[in-house]
């Protein structure tokens, strides 16, 4: 009886702490699914590597399968060796050692589920240099044949390798999480293990399309795309019968877009968003000076997109100026008769003194001219903390700039390369996602615009006094950089900035330089379709470049019947209509070609020289991206319980049996 006794008072106990167990889980309640979901997930902030093709394979990161991949998180060091897939959290400065070992190592390799990149300022502080672009970026398209040069001397290339497992490098606030996670799977003591959830599956591996000549023909990818700018300073009358200026053309050009690792962290301060943000002020400086329609020359300014990529938007752009296109009504490309690109000057500032390169491609008698009025421009500022030079002749040429499109088609075109580095990459970061705000001076950018509007102006007005009034009229606003430089390098106020706010209604307050993709008919680009900065870029020009005959009204159905742009549009929907010659340009493969709604690829032209080392970039498509932890139960916790359940069944069973048992003794008593 003793015995009996006992079983059924452990039965009672164990049925009133799980009484009590369940009256404790009571206090949550859940409303929906969602609410259970994040109980349950924690979403991880961070931007994606993705898979991106061209005509002979792939690069980029993607699941390896049409599945997520789910793995526990370990904390990466050199000497680690994996007994199991993992997800590895990896310090930014071990990333590269990491991919290093992953090709060197085929056992290592096999148990990398996914990767984590840490970030912030204490990954920074270990790190005095990291590109992941080659040592000569897009070397294929030089115009000379030295491709073994060193422009990028921290250039690893490790943006150009296939990946087949997920990358995601993570922001701030999911470093220290996740750092803390780790450091809670080192714990043998824990039964439950936090893991990561990869969703980042690409169509083009459903699919099976591994080129872009496949994918495209399967509609499971983009071309990397979107739209250059250009504006004419003083406006050009397209509309007349005379459709195109007879004045010669001083071209200058910049670049907006940028690239690295990670598709969405693509800043590019220095490489090249400083260059184009000098042009943006050196507009601005030049559009606020009497007399532009006395000037000799046309003044026209170019902001590509897609350079980090194929130099795509340079070279369409030319074969839009070759075909006559509506796109470039207003240059007549015959009348070109020099070219400056501003390229990365954020860095050419040391102990309060600016010191900037000029690159040539060769001795001619426009290049000469060019360099002169650099230098006058120079004198003119009267100060000594500008300083000019030309570059050393050991170079074997122009460094990687939208400039080599202009020479390979046509090597005798006249033009110089502003740089704040001689004979290398003085941006150690280059095509990083590490390339941001603290890795530019905006003094130096400021001085770069003044030393290029006074050139330019030199050039345009045939003028060589230096004491003459309007060439000393001519002042960059330093307040405007610095607006531009914390609107376009940095998320905090980003595009929310009120100058950007002043243009159009930004899709996202963080900037990304990253080229995307083209979408729908090129030709006739809708606003839906063209990325917040080519946007902002369009209306700042815009704006900046029309003439006075500009009333400020809003924009009617005759605005571009009367040689004007729609300004603002975005802001009131009316817009206002301004006087201006400024225009997108397609920027996209030469050797696409967009009809029926779909992308062919078409032969290499011998009259585009640098078709034939086109890859022809295009990225995938993709349902969704996510990231995102949760804890499981180890095995260990696993058998646990199946013990303890199976010895509770049997428990109760022989409790069963034994009251039954007395049960019907009492009875036959009775």
């Amino acid at each position: 009886m003793t015995t009996t006794t006992d079983l059924l008072l452990c039965l009672l106990c164990l049925l009133s702490s799980l009484h009590r167990s369940l009256s404790a889980s009571g206090q949550v309640a859940f409303e929906s699914v969602p609410d259970l979901e994040k109980s349950m997930y924690k979403v991880i902030d961070g931007y994606p590597c993705v898979r991106l093709l061209n005509l002979s394979g792939e690069i980029g990161c993607a699941n390896p399968g049409l599945d997520k991949v789910v793995a526990p998180i370990v904390k990466f060091t050199n000497d680690i060796e994996l007994t199991q897939s993992s997800s590895l959290l990896v310090a930014s400065y071990d990333f590269e050692s990491f991919l290093s070992r992953v090709s060197s190592d085929s056992t290592f390799a096999r148990n990398v589920a996914g990767v984590l990149v840490e970030s912030g300022a204490q990954n920074q502080t270990h790190l005095k240099g990291s590109s992941p672009d080659k040592k000569f970026p897009q070397a294929e398209f030089s115009p000379y044949q030295n491709s073994k040069f060193e422009w990028n001397p921290t250039g690893s290339g490790i943006m150009w390798g296939l990946y087949d497992f997920p990358v995601f490098l993570l922001s701030e606030s999911s470093t220290q999480s996740l750092q803390e996670v780790a450091v809670k799977n080192e714990n043998k003591d824990t039964y439950a293990a936090e893991v990561t959830e990869f969703d980042l599956v690409m169509q083009t591996t459903k699919a099976g399309t591994h080129d872009s000549e496949s994918c495209l023909r399967e509609r499971t990818c983009l071309p990397l795309g979107g739209y250059s700018v250009w504006s004419a300073l003083p406006t050009v009358n397209i509309s007349s019968s005379s459709s195109k200026s007879k004045k010669p053309i001083i071209l200058a050009v910049a670049s907006m877009d940028s690239a690295s690792f990670f598709r969405d962290k693509s800043l590019g301060a220095e490489s090249p968003l400083s260059g184009m943000i000098s042009l943006l002020a050196a507009v601005d400086a030049l559009s606020r000076i009497d007399g532009l329609d006395t000037l000799s020359k046309q003044l026209v300014f170019v902001v590509f997109t897609g350079e980090a990529w194929g130099y795509l938007g340079s070279r369409r752009f030319l074969l839009e100026l070759h075909q006559h296109t509506d796109a470039v009504n207003g240059i007549n490309n015959t009348l070109i008769e020099t070219v400056i690109e501003l390229g990365s000057v954020g860095k050419g500032y040391d102990q309060g003194v600016k010191t900037f390169y000029a690159h040539t491609a060769g001795v001619s008698s426009a290049t000469n001219k060019t360099l002169s009025a650099i230098q006058k421009a120079r004198d003119s500022l009267g100060t000594e903390s500008i300083i000019y030079s030309t570059a050393s002749e050991s170079n074997p040429g122009i460094p990687p700039s939208s400039f080599m499109s202009f020479l390979r088609q046509n090597p005798h075109t006249p033009g110089v390369v502003l740089e704040d580095f001689d004979t290398s990459f003085t941006n150690k970061f280059y095509h990083s996602h590490l390339d941001d705000l603290s890795n530019i001076n905006s003094s130096a950018i400021a001085a770069a615009a003044s030393l290029v509007a006074r050139t330019l102006y030199v050039l345009a007005s045939n003028n060589n006094d230096l004491s003459d009034s309007s060439l000393k009229s001519i002042k960059v606003n330093t307040s405007l950089v610095e607006e531009l430089v914390g609107c376009l390098l940095s998320c905090e106020p980003g595009l929310s900035c009120e100058l950007v706010n002043r243009y159009i209604s930004p899709s996202s307050a963080c900037p990304s330089h990253y080229v995307g993709v083209i979408q729908g008919d090129p030709s006739e680009p809708y606003y839906g379709y063209v990325n917040d900065v080519p946007r902002f870029v369009w209306n700042f020009m815009a704006d900046m470049t029309s003439g006075p005959s500009t009333n400020g009204g809003p924009c009617s159905e005759n605005c571009s019947q009367t040689g004007g742009v729609c300004v603002k549009m975005e802001i009131d929907g009316k817009g206002v209509c301004a006087i201006s010659t400024t225009r997108y340009v397609p920027a996209y493969s030469t050797r696409l070609k967009y009809e029926s709604e779909s992308w062919t690829v078409l032969p290499p032209n011998s009259s585009d020289p640098m078709g034939a080392a086109d890859p022809v970039w295009t990225e995938s498509n993709w349902n969704t991206i996510s990231l995102r932890v949760y804890s499981v139960q180890g095995a260990a916790y696993d058998h646990l319980v199946l013990v303890a359940g199976v010895s509770v069944t049997a428990l109760a069973y022989l409790l069963i049996v034994v009251i039954k048992a007395f049960i019907a003794k009492a009875l036959k008593q009775d």
